[in-house]
């Protein structure tokens, strides 16, 4: 029979976890359960609920550290930093929406297990660059900590960063600790129109390459662009270049004027001031134009920046119907596939292996689909002996989440 656990206080995660390990009843591990469809299908006899386990426990804005209970949501904790005009600088997306759940439900153990960042991940870095430390209970039934509250210390072993990423394989996580940053005072965009991919990407380059210190760049083809809350894409009627420049208002202007003046040659360009340019990049963020798009298989595959525009070219040839955004400079490739029984998984790898090397997640699709491929990249025989030691280590019955990144892992 199928239960749910909800534990309400560390102690009581523990005991859960512990009786599965007794009993060696596999555990699918969920906070929100918005992220449920990432990864292959849990064979799990029962589910343990962390969504009880809710709160922000410490905010320091002065010290520019936060500590969360697993639970609680996304939505709480921005709400919270945005009254003192902070913000999670790696700017995590709600992907509800996209995995057909609901909007603003996801918890911040989601956004830190699945390693989850936006388009600012170009200069500010991934989830697991700002976690500090976590309480949480291990694959053994065993309660420890991991970091601290601030960088120094981070000694040792760095479990916080290979919690990140995890998927909820290794450990329930029962509170996290991590870097918030101010928020910029102005965010403007530079744009420039009708770029075909391989000019977007000469052009994110030069841009990322300038003195301009540009914090995104992303790149629209003109059916993503048009279907933009904001007005100057959804109107162009072409592709879109995005670059994305934040900070005081002066120095926003100024470097807008500077990186105009340089892209200027290589097509028409505008610019979005604040309320536009956040709306663009929240859109980007939450992977919008796929949440629009719910009848495609969805990939993530994270390429070299100057290889990401070949990569969506060669797929496009091989899978008729294929659509495609840019970012991170060209070095993610969102990909959205007609349904298939393999979500069209070899033309999918066979381009990235010609680009020289990369990474392709199947993010979205049916779960007997993503039963039936790996879902991650396929690991070579060193680095999977790795992860099943490591696997192993943390959690030797393979109670927690078994079977979600890899058979047996």
């Amino acid at each position: 029979m199928t239960e749910t656990l909800r534990p309400e206080t560390l102690e009581q995660l523990r005991d859960a976890v512990a009786w599965a390990v007794a009993e060696e009843q596999p555990l699918e591990i969920v906070a929100r359960g918005t992220k449920r469809g990432l990864g292959r299908p849990v064979q799990a006899s029962h589910t343990l609920d962390t969504s009880a386990l809710s709160g922000i426990t410490l905010y320091e804005p002065e010290e520019l550290v936060m500590s969360a209970r697993a639970g609680t949501p996304l939505a709480e904790i921005e709400a919270a930093l945005a009254e003192k005009n902070q913000q999670l600088a790696f700017e995590p997306g709600d992907w509800g929406p996209l995995l057909g759940q609901p909007a603003k439900a996801g918890s911040i153990a989601g956004i830190f297990a699945c390693n989850i960042a936006g388009p600012r991940r170009l200069k500010s870095g991934a989830a697991r660059d700002h976690v500090l430390g976590f309480h949480g209970v291990s694959g053994r039934g065993e309660i420890y900590k991991a970091g601290g509250r601030v960088v120094k210390n981070v000694t040792g072993y760095d479990l916080p960063k290979l919690f990140c990423s995890s998927h909820g394989t290794l450990t329930v996580a029962s509170e996290l600790t991590f870097k918030v940053l101010p928020a910029p005072e102005k965010t403007y965009s530079v744009l420039v129109l009708g770029l075909d991919g391989d000019a977007a990407t000469r052009a994110m380059a030069l841009a990322m390459t300038s003195p301009h210190e540009v914090a995104s760049a992303a790149h629209l083809p003109a059916d993503v662009a048009g279907d933009s809350a904001v007005s100057y894409l959804r109107e162009a009627g072409a592709s879109v270049t995005a670059i994305r420049v934040e900070g005081p208002g002066p120095s926003v202007e100024h470097r807008c004027r500077e990186l105009r003046a340089l892209l200027e040659s290589l097509g028409p360009t505008e610019e979005l001031h604040t309320h536009n340019s956040k709306t663009l990049w929240r859109e980007l963020a939450d992977v919008a134009p796929f949440a629009a798009r719910p009848g495609l298989q969805l990939w993530r595959i994270s390429v070299a920046p100057m290889a990401g525009a070949g990569v969506a070219a060669a797929i496009h040839t091989a899978v008729p119907g294929a659509v495609h955004y840019l970012d991170w400079q060209g070095g993610l490739v969102w990909l959205g596939v007609p349904p298939a029984p393999d979500a069209h998984a070899d033309a999918v790898r066979a381009a990235v292996a010609a680009s020289g090397g990369g990474h392709a997640t199947l993010i979205r699709a049916a779960g007997d689909v993503r039963a039936a491929i790996d879902v991650f990249q396929p690991q070579e025989a060193g680095l999977a002996a790795i992860s099943r030691r490591v696997k192993a280590a943390f959690d030797p019955r393979g109670v927690l989440n078994p079977g979600r990144l890899y058979p047996g892992v």
